[in-house]
């Protein structure tokens, strides 16, 4: 689904200019754009994802009520190589400080990634995010899961006002039961088209897992518009005989479906957010800053932090035993082993995956839904703890670990390979977030 854009001219000083510019536009964004037909200025605009100028007269000085009247995003693309003109900056500096915002991409990378962003927008209003849940917060380890924010109304109301997305809701019970009466037969069927590496699990651990594979397939084959699916996996794990973890890595390689690990919807519009508009792997897992002590500590189960030269500015990143849900194709290491968290079924498997060390970003939508959070650092290495609930856990150092537990806005956050904090402002533009960048 490409953006629409809508070219916007002044009606005053239209020339040749804009229709050739307007030309180039059309070619250098052909596989990313729907130009719609131009509008003067002041008239109204059609419904799309944003206005773009491709040209700028000093008429802008004398518009200022006009460039104010229009609720979409507005695009600065004035030069031949599908950037802002410098001759531009003056105009755009004017705006701006009468409350006018643009977006002026400065390379043509930028600007295509600003349309892939629109594109994304004009989905998710047409799209659904399915979770599978019956009673959050009751359950194992309930008085944690009741404090979370992503299972309150607020919230979901929060997500489709900014989002336009919609939220369904079906019972886990159900579809644990469902994907339980799927036949042996049926899933070592799909099991053997799956060449994926395994360690200590029997037949029956790697059957379970591959059913539940299968039943959310066929929910994906009912309704199109599911963009993404969460499940209350461990809240609510008496559901199932297993844990979803080897579905999501194979749903997203067939079919780039976002995945939401303990249902968390904040997470899960985060990724699909980012992941579909910047094209970069990206996973959830908890952060165990080394400034939480024994508060981290315990949690994990492990005695001691790694040693490391400046533990202040430190994370330890692990979810469910291992680093987290990490698809193969994002992986340097990949392997579907035993449950180890208490509160999941014995029968349950769960991956085991690392990827490339080296620069990376955390992100997470703030609960206001008004702002992206981010701290870009690096991921250093992996430290192992056996048998605790570390298994094997990614080793994060960020710029400043005490800014970061003063603005951290959960214990969920995204992991994106590279620094992608410039590209998340860009982002952030298009859908009307700000970045709080720590």
């Amino acid at each position: 689904m490409k953006a629409r854009l809508v070219p916007v001219y002044f009606v005053e000083g239209r020339d040749e200019d804009f229709d050739v510019q307007l030309g180039r536009l059309k070619a250098l964004l052909a596989d990313e754009v729907e130009f719609l037909e131009p509008v003067g200025l002041g008239a109204p605009l059609p419904e799309a994802e944003a206005a773009v100028f491709p040209q700028f007269l000093g008429e802008a000085y004398r518009k200022v009520s006009d460039f104010k009247s229009i609720s979409i995003p507005m695009l600065v693309i004035t030069s031949e190589f599908g950037t802002v003109s410098m001759w531009d900056w003056e105009i755009r500096r004017y705006l701006k400080t009468e409350g006018v915002e643009t977006i002026a991409p400065y390379n043509i990378e930028q600007t295509k990634l600003i349309c892939q962003a629109l594109s994304v927008k004009r989905q998710l209003r047409k799209s659904k995010l399915l979770v599978f849940q019956d009673n959050p917060g009751v359950g194992n380890q309930s008085s944690i899961f009741k404090r979370f924010y992503w299972f309150e109304n607020e919230c979901i109301q929060r997500m489709q006002d900014r989002f336009g997305v919609t939220l369904v809701k079906k019972s886990f019970e159900q579809f644990g039961a469902q994907a339980m009466q799927i036949s042996d037969d049926e899933a070592e069927s799909v099991w053997k088209e799956w060449p994926l590496k395994t360690k200590g699990l029997t037949p029956r651990n790697i059957l379970s897992a591959v059913k539940i594979y299968i039943a959310l397939s066929r929910e994906l084959d009912q309704d199109p518009d599911i963009v993404s699916v969460g499940i209350n996996c461990l809240n609510e794990s008496r559901f199932s005989d297993t844990t979803p973890c080897l579905a999501w890595s194979m749903l997203y390689e067939e079919r780039g479906l976002i995945w939401g690990c303990e249902a968390d919807i904040v997470s899960m519009i985060t990724k699909y957010v980012l992941h579909k508009s910047l094209d970069v792997p990206i996973m959830m897992t908890n952060l165990y800053p080394f400034l939480m002590g024994q508060a981290a500590l315990k949690h994990e189960r492990i005695p001691f932090f790694p040693d490391v030269a400046n533990p202040d500015d430190h994370i330890l990143a692990a979810h469910c035993g291992y680093f987290g849900v990490v698809p193969t194709s994002f992986s340097t290491e990949w392997k579907l082993v035993p449950k180890v968290l208490a509160i999941v079924d014995e029968n349950a498997a769960v991956i085991d995956a690392r990827m490339p060390t080296g620069a990376m970003t955390l992100a997470k939508i703030d609960p206001t839904f008004e702002r992206f959070t981010v701290a870009e650092g690096s991921l250093e290495d992996y430290a192992q703890y056996p048998g605790s609930d570390c298994r094997n856990g990614a080793l994060l150092h960020v710029k400043d670990g005490k800014r970061l537990l003063e603005s951290i806005a959960s214990h969920h956050y995204l992991i994106m390979t590279g620094h992608n904090q410039e590209n998340i402002e860009l982002v952030g533009k298009v859908f009307g977030l700000g970045v709080e960048a720590f």
